[in-house]
C-alpha cells in the first residue's frame, strides 16, 4: 500500500462570464495578490492589463539574440573572406584567411552586400532561438503536468467556463480568508487543488 503525501496548490473559482472574470481579476489584482492566473476558453480583450501584468521581457532577449547573430555572420563573412583581420595584434596566425578575389579586387575590402545574406540569415536563426528558448525558460517549461489538471472542472476551461486560480504560494494566501474573498468577488464552484508533494 502506497500513501502519496499531498500539498495545497490553491483556490480554482469559476465566473459566470467574461466581463464577471476581468471585474474579479481588477478586485484581485487590487487586493495584493501576486501568484495567480486567468482561465479562458478564448481570448478576453484587456485581461492582461486587468490582472496588472507588465511588459514581457522576452523582446530584448530577441533583441540581443538577433544582434547576436547580425555581428557573428558578420565576423563568419569578413574572416573566411577578406584579409583584414591581420592588422590586430596577434591575429596574423590566429585566423587563416581564405579571401575571395573577384576581378582582381583587393582582397582586404570589406563587401557588406555581399555579407548580407548570410548577416540576415543568422539575425533571423539566433532570434528564433532566442525566441524558443527564452520563452521556454521564463514560462518554466517543460512541465509535463500541471496540478489543475487534477482538478474536477479545470476541463471545463477550454470549453465554456472562467477560472481564476489563486495560489498557495502567494504570500496573502490563507485557506479561510483567500476562499471568503473569491466568494466576495462573485467565485462559485470554489474547488481547493492539491498536488502531489
Amino acid at each position: 500500500m502506497s500513501t502519496t503525501r499531498k500539498r495545497v496548490y490553491g483556490y480554482l473559482a469559476e465566473f459566470g462570464s467574461a466581463s464577471a472574470l476581468y471585474k474579479a481579476a481588477e478586485k484581485v489584482r487590487d487586493a495584493g495578490y501576486r501568484k495567480w492566473d486567468c482561465h479562458t476558453p478564448y481570448p478576453v480583450h484587456g485581461l492582461d492589463a486587468a490582472m496588472g501584468m507588465k511588459r514581457s521581457i522576452l523582446p530584448w532577449f530577441v533583441f540581443f539574440g538577433g544582434m547576436l547573430g547580425t555581428f557573428t555572420g558578420f565576423f563568419l563573412a569578413s574572416a573566411t573572406q577578406t584579409e583584414i583581420w591581420g592588422w590586430l595584434p596577434g591575429m596574423n596566425n590566429a585566423i587563416e584567411s581564405y579571401p575571395t578575389v573577384v576581378q582582381a579586387k583587393p582582397a582586404n575590402i570589406f563587401t557588406v552586400p555581399a555579407f548580407f545574406p548570410i548577416m540576415f540569415e543568422l539575425t533571423i536563426l539566433f532570434s528564433g532561438f532566442t525566441t524558443l528558448f527564452g520563452l521556454l525558460a521564463l514560462m518554466k517549461l517543460p512541465r509535463l503536468n500541471h496540478p489543475l489538471f487534477a482538478s474536477r472542472q479545470f476541463h471545463r476551461a477550454t470549453d465554456d467556463a472562467f477560472f481564476i486560480a489563486l495560489e498557495a504560494r502567494d504570500p496573502k494566501f490563507s485557506p479561510e480568508g483567500t476562499r471568503q474573498f473569491l466568494e466576495e468577488i462573485g467565485g462559485k464552484s470554489i474547488e481547493l487543488v492539491e498536488e502531489e508533494d
